[in-house]
Order: C-alpha cells, then structure tokens, then sequence
C-alpha cells in the first residue's frame, strides 16, 4: 500500500495517464545524466579561457543544471534536462570576451539581460509573434552554423587545423601526441556512438584523459575544494556595463539562441515522448519556457553562460522516462557532481578537443530541415551557416542570413505582410553591419 505522500506524487506526474513508474523514471533520468555529463567537464573548460575561475565555474556548472531540471521537473513536469549549453558557451568566450574584449563579468550581465527578456516576453505571450518572424530555415542554419563553430573550435584547440598563411588554415602535425590524441577520442567516441553507448562522450574525455598521462598532458593540480569557491563568480556579473548599446545585439544573440534552440528541443523531445496534443499544441508550454529563462538568469548569478534545453534528454526519453521525475533524477546527480569539481582542471584539451568536435557533429543534423533545392530558403540559409564559424559570430550569421531573406523574397515580389517584424530586423541588422563595429 503506497503511502499518501506517494499517491499524491504519482497524481500530480500524471504517472497514471503516461503509463510510466518510479523504476522507469529514475533509470531515464539516470540515463540522461550520463549522456549529457560531459558537460561537466567541457563547459568549465571552455568558459574558463574567458578568465573565469575553473572550480568556480564548474561549481556554477553544476548548480544552474541542478536548478533547471528541477525547477523543469517540478514545475513543468517534462523530462527536459537543462545545463549551459555548447555554442552559447563558445560564443561568450570566444566571440564576446576573448575577440570583442568585453570583460566576463560584463558577459555574464548580457547573459541575465536576456533571460530576463525571455521571462518578460514568456510572460505577456510576444514570443510567439517573435517566432513566427524567423522562417524555420534560418533556425536551422543557425544550428547547423554553431555546430560548425565550436566544431572548427575543437579542431583548432586539439591542433587538428592550424593557421597558414596562404590558406589561412591547413592541416596540423598528426604525429604531436595532443593532436593524435584529440583523433583518437573523436574516433572512439564516433565508434561508442555507433554501438548506442550511453554516454559516448563522457567516456570518451575520460579514456582520453587517461591516456594522455604519458605524454605528460594531463597537469595534476587538484587542490582541496570548498564550495564558497563559487564566491569568485557568484554575484559578479555587471549588468550596467551589459546595457551599452554595443553590447545589445549580444543580449539578442543569447536570447534569440536560447529561444530556439529550447523550443527545438522541446519540440523533439516532446515528440518522441509523445506528449503533444494532437491539435499540434504543447500542454504547459508557458511553464517550460519559464524554467529554461529563470534557470538562465540563475546561471548568470552564480557564473556560467547561457542555461537552455538539451536534446540528450531524448535519450532518457528513449529510456521510458514521461514526466518530470526524470528531469528531477538528473537535477540531483548534478547536485552530487559537485564533488567531481576539483578533478575538473586536470583534463587535458587533447580530451574536451573531440567533444567539441563530435557535439557539433550532432548540431548539423538540423541542415536537413532546409530546402536547399529552393533558392528562396537556400541562400539566405547557406549564409548564415557559413558566416558563423568564418566570422567567430552567431550575430554576423544570422544577420547576414536575414538580410538575405528579407531581400531576395522582396526582390523577387514574395513580400508577405506578416512578415513585417522580419523585415524590421533585417533593416536593424543593415545598420549595424554599415554604422556600428565590427563583432
């Protein structure tokens, strides 16, 4: 005989209507951590090179996952999973602070500007006329052109691709023991994948890190670890320096990035599970979208990027899990990774290299979804693919890949009314490309 407390539980998951049970949900959240685990160790390692403290960041890491699956858990009741996602990482990084000099901390205040636009906007319902502005494609591009981004950015940090003056870029020396190795991880994580093993990537940063100890990679420097470490970066960022007119088109990009990808992810996730209605609506749409902006937010407090929706979570899904008890397993064993923090440093990019390389293998797959037989679609989305890995920009891609909608549909007669706030956007893309510095 189940207890009160139990039944009451069961009733509000809906774990009669789902079909489901705790034994399923507990294994599917329990197989969505380990799948998207990895990003204990690459987020860090990414984010990191922005200057921001590595035990704080991973503590940060962790906590902003633990609080968005929960919070997805409890309140939304989907089996989403939530941590700072890859793409948004590498454009903090690489694009904001390393190659437009903002400092970190200003970063982080672009971050919290746009999850508080996210909330707001969930909030009086304007997302989905922001939605429907941006054609399907574009979204598309945009994920394919991060994957190829922080793809190009593994490639790179492993020494896989170096720089050449004729060619800009060339082959780099296979025989170095990182670049060799880097190889190595991308093909046993590809052959893991290829075998449906759970957490192919985790174990494939792992097994790279062990094997690069001979080599001398791996640099031991694991200090005792206290969680007032999170000190560095909780509470740091600086909002008044994120509201200069330069730095609003990042606030866009972080925001237009999260709305997509979560609502991509949400799509697939709530497919596979069987959870869309079938007038084509999603139930509780509005508290998902809540969990994923207030888990954002969050994460900008304590000292990580952009918090959004992973699409591993489908592999939980796959697992059996249905309601929101897996999205709470998941939260709580990012809770326990917080013990994991201190060993975080000692992985060498000869291992998080392949991750970043595989992920955004992963991303492409969206590239399907453009008609690349129709020039209307395939050239705007041809160049907002390109434009984000060659530029370092997700903003130059997507610029570029709006103005070019806008206008060969205006050109060719296709003008549509009620794509009115696109061509707003696209003539705000214009001036910034012509007036404003390049980024």
């Amino acid at each position: 005989m189940r207890s009160a407390p139990i039944q009451f539980l069961e009733r509000y998951f809906e774990f009669s209507r789902l079909e489901t049970n705790w034994r399923t949900e507990f294994f599917a959240g329990l197989t969505t951590f380990v799948t998207m685990a990895y990003i204990i160790l690459v987020n860090p390692a990414i984010l990191a090179q922005a200057g921001i403290p590595l035990p704080a960041v991973t503590a940060a890491t962790c906590l902003s996952a633990a609080f968005g699956c929960l919070l997805m858990g409890i309140v939304a009741r989907y089996p989403i999973a939530l941590a700072p996602g890859m793409g948004l990482n590498a454009y903090f990084t690489y694009t904001v602070v390393m190659k437009m000099g903002v400092p970190w901390q200003t970063a982080l205040g672009a971050v919290f500007l746009s999850g508080v636009a996210f909330l707001l906007l969930t909030a009086v319902g304007i997302r989905q006329l922001i939605l429907r502005s941006i054609p399907k494609e574009l979204y598309a591009a945009v994920a394919g052109g991060i994957g190829l981004f922080i793809a190009f950015i593994g490639l790179h940090n492993s020494g896989i691709i170096t720089a050449a003056p004729a060619t800009l870029v060339t082959l780099g020396n296979v025989r170095d023991p990182q670049t060799a190795l880097a190889l190595a991880g991308v093909l046993l994580i590809g052959v893991l994948q290829v075998w449906r093993v759970r957490g192919a990537i985790l174990i494939g940063v792992l097994a790279i890190t062990l094997a690069a100890i001979p080599f001398h990679l791996v640099h031991w420097k694991v200090s005792s670890y206290k969680f007032s470490a999170l000190t560095l970066t909780a509470f740091r960022l600086d909002i008044h320096a994120a509201l200069h007119v330069g730095l609003l088109e990042i606030i866009f990009v972080f925001f237009f990035v999260d709305l997509f990808d979560n609502l991509g992810t949400l799509v697939a996730v709530a497919k596979k599970a069987e959870l869309i209605e079938p007038d084509g609506s999603i139930p509780r749409l509005n508290r998902i979208l809540f969990a994923d902006a207030t888990a954002t937010i969050l994460g900008s407090l304590t000292g990580t990027s952009t918090v959004t929706s992973y699409v591993e979570s489908s592999a939980g899904v796959a697992a059996g899990g249905r309601s929101g008890i897996t999205a709470i397993v998941t939260g709580l064993l990012f809770l326990l990774a917080l013990g994991a923090a201190p060993l975080v440093g000692i992985v060498p990019t000869a291992a998080t290299a392949p991750a970043l390389i595989i992920v955004g293998s992963l991303m492409l797959t969206t590239v399907t979804e453009i008609e690349w037989t129709n020039p209307l679609s395939s050239i705007p989305a041809f160049l907002t693919l390109v434009m984000i890995p060659l530029s370092a920009s997700i903003a130059n891609g997507l610029g570029f890949g709006v103005i070019a909608y806008a206008c060969v549909h205006l050109l060719s007669g296709r003008f549509r009314k009620e794509d009115w706030l696109l061509y707003v956007l696209a003539v705000l893309f214009l001036v910034r490309f012509l007036y404003v510095a390049n980024v």
